[in-house]
């Protein structure tokens, strides 16, 4: 009897407007559902085929994962969008600045990699800045020279204007410095939205995200083809990680407004500066920009690599080393009338890595 019962009732819901929409929202949330489990395992099995190849410690409730190189005067590495602190390892900096005598710190930014960025809080580059100064005290990272590539541009000029007796200089690489009109920003931030996002980020944007990750390599390395370490190395599944997938968008959503703020303050920036981009970038106009920002900044440096994009670090690695190591040795502007005059503009000969 029970089973004629359900059967009629199959039949009546099937047979009403009301009884069909039911049925197509319960099928829908079963996709959902399952699409849902299929991104999160996805996600956790890019971990265990990658797992973590660092150290981590906790600041505040929130653990970050970092690669540490090296012995000497120190240097903190700040990657951008989509990688982590591994960059600095396939690109060959890493390795390449602790042999010239520095102690080396690469941190994953919070939610990069395999640094937590907790919810119920607007990761900002001031956020982050405030974040890392403390990662970098636990660690005894006194007065470090703090290098930033693309967004982690603006985590390191936070820092430095947020706190400028605890950087000793930067070195700012492919950077965003004002705000412009970006049409990547709105399509990259729905999945910071609370509660849409979530939905999102656990169903739909993984998916976009593995579709359209090729092509955003390709605009990353242009002209360049895709390195052959990175193309080998790289955890293709970690961008589409639900949980970085949150960062990145969070990312994109603060960039202009966070550049904003920023640019009011630039000329309280009182120490060394060195600013290298690509001259062909694709992501970030170098004129608008390096050059802009250089002029903005008197006594900064700009060194300009030819044929590169906006990862030139993996063309020219030593190059990169060398700026790093260069602004280490260079002495503090004082100030007001005694600031230096703005030098020449350097552009460099590019020469692949090895």
């Amino acid at each position: 009897m029970t089973s004629v019962i359900w059967s009629a009732t199959q039949r009546m819901a099937a047979s009403s407007p009301a009884g069909k929409a039911g049925t197509a929202l319960l099928a829908g949330a079963a996709v959902l559902a399952a699409t849902a489990l299929w991104n999160n395992s996805r996600a956790r099995q890019a971990e265990r085929d990658h797992p973590p190849r660092g150290r981590f410690l906790e600041i505040d409730g929130t653990r970050l994962h970092y690669l540490e190189r090296g012995a000497g005067p120190p240097v903190v590495l700040l990657h951008g969008n989509v990688v982590s602190a591994e960059d600095y390892v396939w690109s060959g900096v890493l390795d390449r600045v602790a042999e010239r005598g520095h102690r080396v710190v690469a941190i994953d930014r919070p939610g990069f990699g395999y640094s937590d960025r907790p919810q119920g809080k607007l990761w900002t580059p001031a956020a982050q800045a405030r974040l890392l100064r403390r990662a970098c005290a636990r660690l005894g990272l006194e007065r470090p020279v703090v290098v930033g590539h693309s967004w982690g541009t603006l985590v390191a000029l936070a820092l430095a204007l947020d706190d400028p007796d605890a950087v000793g200089g930067l070195v700012l690489l492919s950077g965003y410095y004002k705000p412009t009109a970006r049409l990547d920003v709105p399509l990259a931030a729905p999945p910071a939205i609370p509660v849409i996002g979530d939905v999102l980020r656990y169903t739909v944007s993984p998916l976009l995200g593995r579709a359209m990750l090729p092509l955003n390599l390709k605009a990353m390395f242009a002209p360049q083809p895709l390195p052959d370490r990175f193309r080998h190395d790289f955890p293709y599944g970690f961008p589409v990680r639900p949980w970085q997938i949150r960062a990145e968008a969070q990312d994109a959503a603060t960039m202009v407004p966070a550049a904003a703020a920023l640019r009011a303050r630039y000329h309280d920036l009182r120490l060394p500066v060195t600013i290298m981009a690509g001259t062909q970038d694709q992501i970030v106009d170098v004129d608008g920009h390096a050059v802009w920002f250089h002029e903005a900044i008197p006594g900064s440096e700009l060194r300009l690599v030819p044929d590169t994009g906006h990862m030139f670090h993996y063309a020219v690695p030593e190059q990169v080393a060398e700026a790093i190591t260069a602004t280490v040795t260079r002495q503090p502007m004082t100030g007001g009338s005694d600031r230096a005059s703005t030098p020449p503009v350097v552009e460099l000969g590019h020469r692949p890595a090895a």
